[in-house]
């Protein structure tokens, strides 16, 4: 048979596409939004299924790490249950629908809001401590930010009872006075969501954290964790998506600084472009600072950015998406990582101990969760259609040109 010029072209291209997409070691991307959905729900299923059956604090094992301050059982369930809430909430507020992964979304909504109901029940085996000690500030404010991400299916379906038990929950850990620090923006989260969910929002701490953290950049993307600078991952940890749920918040309330939102957008945009640039082409990713045992939860701000679609010209949804890919794959297949159980493990790769901070317990781990606040965008959404593309390191590495770097 004679191949026609065009034909070979064609042959050319589809051999070239197929060796291009190996070398990007990527599998199709529905296929990789299952592992996105498959990942979460690994991780996220222990907390939610235990709590809605209230036997979290039964079953839920408590890994410490050397040095630790206590035994950290005051406050590890509410760490665990929080923190998966705040990463699972984008993805849940989809809703559910006849397809697999809809009728997946049913089962962990339904769940959640048992876990809501268990966790702030004082009747309840599975209470939690939202006011004693320093740390339960901060996950009352990942709680509080899951409930803003996901209002239409972890606020509105809430008994009125229920959300009489959150609103006392949250408005306790106003007891606790939080450090000069990005802790101020935990109190801010809170007040956040009583802005949104009732009616006794304290003005002042809503608006102090948010003052203070605008004096605090320190510019081209970063804000310092209080005054100083600090090279960790605080600003995609805590700071950069809270200063934007908080600021959202506030604007859909009324309350609203729209040049201080501008600007937050535009510097968690040029933070997010960093992130994806610190991704290696193997996606492995500098272990740099404190909480490494949060493990990919360190990319919360590009993850965000990207739901948000406020990701810069030069940063292609698909690139994220595979970026991401690369790096909870690595990590999340890691030997180690889960106990026999299912369980967290402490680590940055796999089970090392030794890694977590004396604050750090098995509970803190549950921080993970935030990698995947992309799943919050439609499986229709370019992010999940366009093909696989290499990310900024992948794409320099191999030799091909990316676009220059500019300063925010």
């Amino acid at each position: 048979m004679k191949i026609t010029k065009l034909q070979l072209v064609l042959v050319m291209l589809l051999f070239s596409s197929q060796f291009y997409a190996q070398d990007l070691n990527q599998p199709e991307p529905k296929e990789v939004r299952e592992f996105y959905v498959a990942s979460l729900v690994k991780i996220s299923d222990p907390v939610l299924t235990n709590l809605a059956e209230g036997k979290l604090k039964e079953k839920m094992p408590v890994e410490r790490s050397p040095g630790a301050w206590d035994d950290r059982t005051h406050v590890t369930y509410l760490e665990a249950f929080g923190r998966t809430l705040s990463g699972i909430a984008p993805w849940l507020e989809l809703g559910p629908d006849n397809t697999k992964e809809g009728k997946l979304r049913k089962k962990y909504i339904e769940l959640a809001r048992k876990g809501i109901d268990k966790a702030t029940n004082p009747n309840s085996a599975d209470f939690m401590n939202f006011n004693k000690d320093g740390q339960p500030l901060v996950d009352a404010a990942f709680f509080a930010q899951g409930l803003l991400r996901a209002p239409t299916q972890l606020w509105d379906p809430l008994s009125e009872e229920i959300k009489k038990n959150v609103i006392a929950a949250l408005k306790s850990s106003r007891d606790i006075q939080p450090y000069y620090s990005n802790w101020l923006l935990f109190t801010g989260m809170v007040e956040a969501a009583l802005l949104k969910f009732d009616d006794g929002a304290d003005m002042v701490r809503l608006a102090y954290p948010i003052n203070k953290h605008m004096e605090w950049y320190l510019g081209d993307g970063m804000y310092g964790d209080g005054p100083n600078f600090h090279w960790d991952y605080y600003n995609s940890f805590v700071i950069q998506p809270m200063l934007l749920d908080i600021l959202k918040a506030m604007e859909e309330a009324g309350v609203g600084r729209e040049k201080d939102f501008e600007k937050v957008k535009e510097r968690a945009q040029r933070y997010a472009s960093i992130q994806e640039r610190l991704i290696s082409p193997t996606g492995t990713y500098p272990p740099i600072g404190r909480s490494l045992a949060y493990r990919f939860g360190a990319f919360q701000a590009l993850s965000q950015v990207a739901l948000w679609k406020n990701l810069s010209e030069e940063v292609a949804p698909a690139q994220v998406r595979s970026a991401l890919y690369a790096v909870i794959k690595n990590q999340i297949e890691a030997k180690g990582t889960f106990d026999k159980n299912g369980w967290l493990q402490v680590g940055l790769v796999g089970n090392q101990n030794n890694i977590g901070e004396a604050y750090i317990s098995t509970g803190s781990l549950y921080l993970s969760t935030e990698a995947f606040l992309v799943l919050g965008l439609s499986p229709e959404d370019e992010f999940w259609t366009a093909p696989a593309k290499a990310w900024t390191q992948k794409a320099i590495w191999s030799g091909q040109s990316i676009p220059i770097d500019h300063h925010y």
